[in-house]
């Protein structure tokens, strides 16, 4: 959640703050602020609400002068989205400002602490006292005292830090949440995010946890948290700014959903070869692979219900229990995990907090752990002791698209892997398994195709109070990530039920006129779903239906349909999703919601 930026060079800082701020606006914010260090000291601009309102104010960063300096985009935690509770932070004395990301447990103790000391707080934030702390331990030498200040915090923080005694100098730090370093010529930047990095270098350092590091336009010095100089080594950005643009569709998330049969190109095309799946990155020895006797699925959100898809794919081909777990709730629930256990970790940005507590308390239980995550170098995929990557770009819309399709497609190649390792899925068939993956790409765009008429479904759809989906088993892990996409961006109540659990309480909430969306792409329960359609229709329900093409048993039953092509039905939570993200998207574009940026919403939820 929120956003970083820092710059050191020879260009004026603040419009170079400003287009990174704008590049980070999908991770959620709510007010805005910018710190440079001018001729005569910081000079600090700060707004509740957008960017764009902060750009105004500073005619594009033109009245802010400057060749060093910090910003930030908020998400309110402690204190209202007001301007005095914007970040940058300044101290009492003026000379140090303070972006932060992340939560400050000891917060209040510090306050108090502090304020005993004569120092003033002008927010309600937890932030402010970070800045306090360095101009109290001040001595004069700016790295003893950011190490001074940081060695009080407790809790998790990515911080940028200016001082006007060193004009061309910014100090970045990391504990527990995402940092990374742009290395420039003669320049040299910081951000919560590569996307607020890339048009201005390819070049990135990623910090771990307790790394901090001093930036000038000379270079970059990375310390570890004794103060000892390391040395970390400058990848690559793999993708251009323009993956990170519009491309003339109206939104990100329209964007995304058009570019999935690319993206899970990417994620199946370097892991089969000579009609193979070859997972490199997943290389555990027969032993470990055999002493396996539980699988344990943890992830929040979306990537949750892809684990939850995904449950039924490996159980069925490697025949192991397999359970998928909230990560909020597996951190807190004294998990029966141990040695025997492979916790399988999900996450877009490899930065989600309570999936990445979730790891490490099981890992202190002797799981072993696989991560699959997006984001190279992130603190899930260098904590884990396998990870495989998604491959799937830079996802902008806070409502994942093709990170949950690729994420999905990355767990299926598992559960066939793993499945002929163990001997599970024999010769017969593994060819069968192997080619639905491999048409998975061209499976996805038939998905699209077929479903032009969904604008004007939405139009049917999109003024209900609320939206019920059902389904059932690998059908009923397909409606809970399409009942999420409903309701993240168009704002309408919309819930997931097992479809067989109609009776059991949820019918009562069928009146006349409840939309029900039915997805029937399991024919063999495909009878039973039927059954429970016939029990909402007798309610008054109106019934969209998502079926295989072709399928004649659904025509007489449902009021609409949308279709998908036919594939194993493991498989169908790939394909079933994709007429879901399109109606989300359309039903909330005819109700004028912001569909990239859904209120209360953000991209990479990096606190508790």
């Amino acid at each position: 959640m929120c956003g970083i930026v820092g710059f050191t060079g020879a260009q004026e800082a603040a419009p170079l703050l400003l287009e990174g701020l704008k590049r980070l606006e999908y991770r959620g914010y709510d007010s805005a602020g910018i710190a440079v260090m001018g001729k005569d000291g910081i000079q600090v601009e700060k707004v509740s609400g957008k960017v764009e309102k902060l750009c105004e104010r500073t005619k594009d960063g033109a009245l802010v002068p400057g060749k060093t300096g910090i910003g930030h985009t908020r998400w309110a935690t402690h204190g209202a989205p007001t301007e005095p509770n914007a970040h940058p932070h300044l101290s009492n004395d003026g000379r140090w400002a303070v972006v932060h990301n992340g939560i400050i447990e000891n917060y209040a103790t510090l306050r108090e602490e502090l304020t005993a000391k004569g120092y003033v707080f002008l927010s309600e934030t937890d932030t402010e006292v970070i800045v306090h702390l360095l101009e109290y331990y001040d001595n004069g030498d700016l790295k003893t005292t950011v190490m001074k200040a940081v060695a009080r915090l407790e809790g998790s923080y990515a911080l940028g830090v200016l001082c006007a005694d060193q004009p061309d100098r910014l100090f970045a730090v990391r504990e527990a949440s995402p940092l990374i370093l742009g290395v420039g010529v003669g320049e040299n930047y910081f951000a919560s995010d590569v996307t607020a990095l890339v048009s201005y270098t390819k070049n990135a350092v990623y910090l771990d946890d307790g790394d901090f590091a001093e930036l000038s336009p000379r270079g970059i010095t990375v310390y570890d948290c004794s103060g000892q100089r390391i040395e970390k080594p400058v990848s690559r950005i793999t993708w251009n700014v323009e993956a990170a643009e519009k491309g003339g569709y109206e939104h990100f998330m329209l964007k995304e959903i058009m570019e999935q049969p690319a993206a899970v190109r990417a994620a199946i095309a370097p892991r089969v070869k000579d009609g193979e799946i070859r997972l490199e990155e997943f290389d555990p020895s027969e032993e470990e692979l055999r002493g396996i006797s539980k699988l344990v699925i943890t992830a929040c959100g979306s990537a949750y219900y892809a684990g939850c898809a995904a449950k039924y794919a490996l159980e069925s081909l490697c025949r192991i229990p397999t359970e998928a777990v909230l990560a909020s709730e597996l951190r807190y629930s004294d998990p029966l995990i141990d040695e025997h256990t492979l916790l399988i970790v999900i996450s877009q940005s490899g930065e989600t907090a309570d999936t990445i507590a979730a790891l490490k308390e099981c890992r202190s239980r002797g799981a072993k752990v696989l991560a699959i995550v997006n984001v190279v170098g992130s603190t899930i995929a260098k904590l884990a002791d396998w990870t495989l990557y998604t491959w799937a770009g830079p996802e902008i819309a806070v409502a994942t698209t093709k990170g949950y399709t690729t994420q999905l497609t990355v767990l299926f190649l598992l559960a066939v892997f793993m499945g002929r390792r163990l001997g599970r899925v024999d010769e017969e068939q593994y060819p069968g398994l192997l080619y639905d993956i491999l048409r998975l790409p061209r499976l996805i765009q038939n998905a699209i195709d077929l479903n032009h008429g969904i604008p004007a479904l939405a139009k049917k759809y999109h003024s209900a109070a609320s939206l019920f989906f059902i389904g059932r088993n690998t059908d009923w892990a397909s409606a809970l990530e399409g009942a999420l996409k409903m309701k993240e961006i168009s704002y309408i109540h919309a819930e997931s039920y097992a479809a067989g659990e109609l009776k059991h309480g949820t019918i009562a909430l069928i009146e006349e006129g409840t939309p029900v969306i039915a997805v029937c792409c399991n024919e063999a329960l495909e009878d039973k779903t039927i059954s429970n359609i016939v029990e909402v229709k007798a309610r008054g329900a109106r019934v969209l239906a998502v079926a295989f093409r072709g399928d004649r048993k659904i025509v007489s039953q449902a009021n609409d349909i949308i279709y998908i092509p036919r594939i194993h039905t493991l498989f169908t939570p790939v394909l079933a999703v994709l007429p879901m993200q399109l109606l989300a998207y359309y039903v909330a574009k005819e109700n004028g919601c912001d569909i990239d940026k859904p209120k209360n919403l953000a991209k990479s939820v990096t606190v508790e």
